[in-house]
């Protein structure tokens, strides 16, 4: 039988993207995302790919109690579980709109660390299983142009650190991706440096390379961030308050 792969926040384009590439590779896959009608429109896409199947679920980050009652549905978790949940949402915003703070952190934190944990337990009973969490350069250094949305991010690369060194002793494998800059309707309209940015397939690519080919812990989409973080972290807290980022 075709291994099965499950990707939440399937409706964006990083989600698609990876989706394109597990169904190109011959894997059954399952889009989870809480417009129904969207992951249909991308579960259409994939049929005429190829693949062992596409399935659509629907599933609200937001409402983090129901992870547990999701995955009752299946007989077994599937073999690689991706969550692409995120929001940006609006920096000046949630400087004073607790709601809308809330929410970034929920969509971004909460909900895909609770998500990814009740696949994890899952996982660790079968004694098999990856695990790959979409997180964000944003969450390295905390920057006045977005440090709600980067500290939630932070929180969950955190979490997939712990996570990965609790699972470190079993058959289940946990992988972070730091996509730095990517071109999706997200960030349709902004000004961004091609040498740092990468497409949604690239990110595909560099995904289902990481999780099935060849196993790696963490990674950065295009390397030069991984520089580029070490750069910024290394930046006195003197020094760093003073830039405009």
């Amino acid at each position: 039988m075709a291994k099965a792969v499950l990707i939440f926040g399937a409706t964006s384009d990083i989600g698609l993207a990876i989706a394109r590439v597990y169904a190109q590779a011959g894997w059954h896959v399952m889009l989870a995302a809480r417009n129904r009608a969207a992951a249909e429109r991308n579960a259409r896409d994939l049929a005429v790919r190829g693949g062992a199947g596409v399935d659509v679920f629907t599933f609200d980050a937001r409402d983090a109690a129901t992870a547990s009652s999701f995955f009752n549905q299946f007989t077994q978790c599937p073999e690689t579980v991706i969550c692409v949940i995120g929001m940006l949402g609006e920096q000046a915003r949630a400087e004073t709109d607790p709601a809308h703070a809330a929410e970034i952190m929920r969509v971004n934190f909460e909900g895909p660390a609770l998500l990814i944990t009740e696949a994890a337990n899952r996982m660790l009973a079968r004694g098999a299983g990856t695990i790959v969490g979409i997180s964000s350069v944003a969450g390295e250094r905390g920057r006045a142009s977005n440090y709600v949305y980067g500290a939630a991010k932070a929180g969950f690369t955190a979490f997939l650190s712990g996570l990965r060194n609790r699972l470190a002793r079993t058959g289940v494998r946990v992988v972070t991706v730091k996509p730095g800059f990517v071109r999706t309707r997200m960030t349709e309209g902004l000004s961004l440096p091609p040498l740092i940015t990468a497409a949604a397939d690239e990110v595909g690519r560099a995904v289902y390379r990481a999780a099935e080919l060849k196993p790696r812990d963490v990674i950065y989409v295009r390397p030069i961030w991984r520089v580029i973080m070490i750069v910024i972290r290394a930046l006195p807290e003197s020094v760093f308050k003073r830039l405009r980022l």
